[in-house]
């Protein structure tokens, strides 16, 4: 096992190396000048100028990513260059609503569509099989920006239950913050549920004929403890690294999505910043959200394999 986690620790290591150096190149490659759209088309251009030697503008790129990664190393991301505030100091607000939403999204992702994977499961090619892989099927081909916006038509102009945008905060009550984020969340977890479906159903079915659950069902148990006991434990492997990678999906989704619903948070912020060209905002935001999936992806490698040891020896 100390193995296998020195071996993911350097991988994980190494792809935020790598994940660091496309974000730079791929942001500092970007057309236009950010001086010169921070102070507007028809600034001077001495003004252009000190301004780019402010921003460390006019030196060598590679010299601007050593000194970006070793102040990200010691906890500096730098200053944001349209706030004129620390970007740090501006990230933690935004983290406080894009991960609690990425969380909510990921736990209805996970109660959606494992149970509707699990009752399919329980009835292959019966009419709750086929209403169930039929209402995953159209989960999959609804984009979530228009779910969204179906979602607050119907439950926010209509009905009135729900907020339709914004955030109230949660100094507000746990109440009402969870208010606002649970349409955004159904939104982003719609499509993901149904993927999830459609994997468990087919990893529960597999499993299902192995000669062990065949034993279990010989004894007499009920056919949902043969699932749920037996099945569905053993087919947790192709699943759990399959809600690893959704969790990429939902972070990648919430920038469309927080959009939509006008929440404050990562998304919206790094939609922003590429506006203003707050070129040092956006690689954060960027390097932070991939780090976010790089650091998932390792819990989701290391949890398939305290489920099922016998993974050891095919690595």
């Amino acid at each position: 096992m100390a193995t296998f986690l020195l071996q993911r620790l350097v991988g994980l290591v190494a792809a935020l190396a790598a994940a660091s150096l496309v974000v730079f190149v791929a942001v500092e490659v970007l057309p236009g000048d950010p001086a010169r759209a921070i102070l507007g088309l028809s600034a001077d251009p001495g003004a252009v100028a000190a301004l780019q030697r402010e921003l460390g503008l006019d030196q060598p790129a590679a010299l601007r990513y050593l000194r970006w990664i070793g102040g990200l190393l010691t906890g500096d991301l730098g200053q944001s260059w349209a706030y004129r505030v620390p970007v740090a100091q501006l990230l933690g607000p935004r983290l406080a609503v894009t991960v609690p939403l990425a969380l909510l999204a990921l736990v209805l992702t996970v109660v959606v569509g494992l149970g509707l994977g699990v009752i399919s499961a329980l009835h292959p090619r019966r009419w709750p099989d086929i209403a169930a892989m039929t209402f995953a099927q159209a989960g999959m081909a609804v984009p979530n920006f228009w779910l969204g916006l179906v979602l607050i038509l119907l439950f926010a102009v209509r009905l009135q239950w729900l907020p339709s945008g914004g955030f109230s905060g949660w100094q507000q009550g746990v109440g009402a913050a969870f208010a606002s984020l649970l349409l955004p969340a159904l939104a982003l977890a719609a499509v993901q549920a149904a993927i999830l479906a459609r994997v468990s159903r087919a990893a529960i079915l597999d499993v299902a004929r192995d000669d062990f659950v065949r034993t279990a069902r010989a004894k007499g148990l009920a056919p949902a403890g043969v699932i749920v006991r037996h099945a569905l434990r053993n087919a947790l492997v192709p699943i759990t690294a399959l809600m690893g990678l959704q969790f990429a999906y939902l972070i990648a989704g919430a920038v469309v999505v927080e959009n939509v619903f006008f929440l404050p948070g990562l998304g919206r912020f790094v939609f922003q910043a590429i506006a203003n060209r707050d070129l040092i905002v956006v690689e954060s935001v960027v390097l932070l959200l991939a780090a976010m999936v790089i650091v998932v992806t390792f819990a989701a490698d290391v949890a398939a394999r305290a489920i099922d040891p016998r993974l050891a020896g095919r690595q």
